[in-house]
């Protein structure tokens, strides 16, 4: 005997990341692409979206080298830039036999690199730079002469890169804040040989001054905005993942009852409400508000009452619609920085959780 999966899916739409991935290419067409896939390619899968952006990109970011391992074991060469380095020596051991490229931002991984033994094949370094994000990387002063230290080491390959991180660039009140971060790298990279990052997804949408050598888009690659205010539609993005499951039940709740956990929502008319198959359990944010666009059958509703570990309910007003008609969360209407916005969170979180969550189908 078998059984289905849980309900909800997670459509991967492989075609609209590649139109993605396209528009990187336009606006910053001088610049290499290092495609992140870090936390399970943002919840879209690690593999399938590495086979499609290892065609596509010039290197791909992971933020562990765990990641980059499994990037390897799927048969994917070409550049895997590990973007937290390595946390022992073991994973130094491992990352230099899988050929994977290291960022160092603290102390002891230098002081590692100096004691570590390539051999003939040395490791390529990116050097991080604390800028103003304030979490890793080292200070802008010392720069020039960790830069000289780490060249200096028989571990490390000719060509070290630089780069650092913006704060503040999805907010367009706050490109001061990316000025000063601009001026610091430039200053402490100021003479030194080696290529340059600076530009996540929000500035190489509104920095075209730093983008360097190489861009580092994310959240853009998956079809959703990182500027605070703006679409994913207006930035002429598609969304990769649709987030559906089915309508199981039609009923009719009486003006004056509750509906869900802890009676939040109280109908004030006769209601026709739909009960989807998904919930928190599924990766959709409990936190959802009364209100939260749904889309059922091709046709809007709005979530009623708290969200459920594997159901919610909607007010399906006149929605024509039946039992096993399928109902969209985020993925082009509503898009997912709606359903974000509303549930004071963002995209990403949203992304990650539903993606490994619920089951995923690549188109």
């Amino acid at each position: 005997m078998s059984f289905l999966p849980r309900a909800a899916e997670a459509m991967i739409d492989l075609d609209a990341l590649r139109h993605n991935v396209g528009r990187v290419r336009t606006l910053a067409p001088r610049s290499r692409i290092l495609a992140m896939v870090k936390a399970d390619a943002y919840g879209h899968g690690l593999i399938a979206v590495s086979r499609v952006l290892s065609n596509e990109a010039d290197g791909l970011g992971v933020a562990c080298v765990p990641e980059g391992l499994a990037l390897r074991e799927a048969g994917l060469g070409g550049r895997v830039v590990v973007m937290q380095g390595c946390k022992n020596d073991d994973e130094l051991a491992a990352a230099h036999a899988a050929g994977l490229d290291l960022v160092v931002h603290e102390p002891g991984q230098v002081e590692r690199l100096e004691r570590y033994a390539a051999g003939a094949a040395p490791l390529t370094i990116w050097l991080k730079v604390d800028t103003g994000m304030h979490r890793i990387g080292f200070e802008p002063e010392e720069i020039p002469a960790l830069s000289a230290r780490l060249q200096g080491m028989p571990a490390v390959a000719p060509g070290l890169r630089y780069v650092t991180h913006f704060a503040c660039a999805d907010d367009p009140a706050a490109q001061a804040v990316t000025d000063r971060q601009v001026a610091r790298f430039r200053a402490a990279t100021d003479g030194l040989q080696g290529e340059r990052s600076l530009c996540n997804s929000a500035g190489i949408l509104t920095r075209a001054d730093a983008h360097a050598d190489w861009v580092r888009p994310g959240i853009m690659l998956y079809g959703a905005s990182p500027l605070l205010g703006t679409t994913a539609m207006e930035l002429d993005l598609k969304p990769v993942m649709t987030l559906q499951a089915p309508l199981i039940a039609i009923r009719i709740c009486r003006a004056g009852e509750p509906i869900g956990y802890g009676g939040v929502y109280t109908c004030d008319h006769d209601t026709r409400v739909g009960i989807l198959a998904i919930g928190y359990g599924d990766g959709y944010p409990r936190h959802a508000p009364s209100g939260t666009p749904v889309s059922v059958a091709g046709q809007v509703c709005t979530v009623i009452g708290r969200v459920s570990m594997d159901m919610l309910a909607v007010d399906l007003g006149a929605v024509d619609c039946k039992p096993g008609d399928k109902a969209v969360f985020w993925g082009g209407n509503p898009a997912v920085e709606v359903v974000a916005q509303g549930a004071q969170t963002i995209s990403y979180e949203l992304l990650c959780a539903a993606g490994s969550k619920a089951r995923r189908v690549y188109i």
